[in-house]
């Protein structure tokens, strides 16, 4: 198992890695929309804070060395099911053709309280 690290994407801050590859396949921790930079939410707006997941989630495909297309599944956990239209909306714009599978949930609670985590995994296509 390979543990992937990038400096583009928040920090771990708990027991865990940003990343592992095994065999083939990466698994994405769930990223929280915190800048990587600032580790500060970019805007209290769920677009913005479901496309600075996405971009963090990106940033560690990209460190393990695979794309957008790669990722075969997300999982999306939001504070308030409500916000569902609003994320689905850039989630949609930033895969585009792309569809990979997911699930979305309705959490109770996320770390440093933020309204959106997203998970992924990825497999390099052939």
């Amino acid at each position: 198992m390979k543990f992937i690290q990038t400096d583009q994407a928040p920090a771990a801050i708990g027991a865990y890695s940003q990343g592992t590859m095994h065999q083939g396949t990466l698994y994405v921790s769930g990223q929280l929309p915190l800048d990587p930079k600032t580790l500060k939410t970019p805007s209290d707006d769920i677009k913005d804070l479901t496309k600075q997941s996405l971009d963090n989630v990106l940033a560690i495909v990209k460190a393990a060395g695979l794309e957008k297309t790669d990722i075969i599944r997300c999982g999306i956990f939001l504070k308030d099911i409500n916000d569902f239209a609003a994320m689905n909306e850039v989630y949609g714009e930033f895969f585009g053709d792309h569809k990979p599978a997911r699930a979305a949930v309705e959490v109770a609670r996320l770390p440093k309280d933020v309204t959106i985590e997203i998970d992924a995994i990825a497999v390099k296509q052939s």
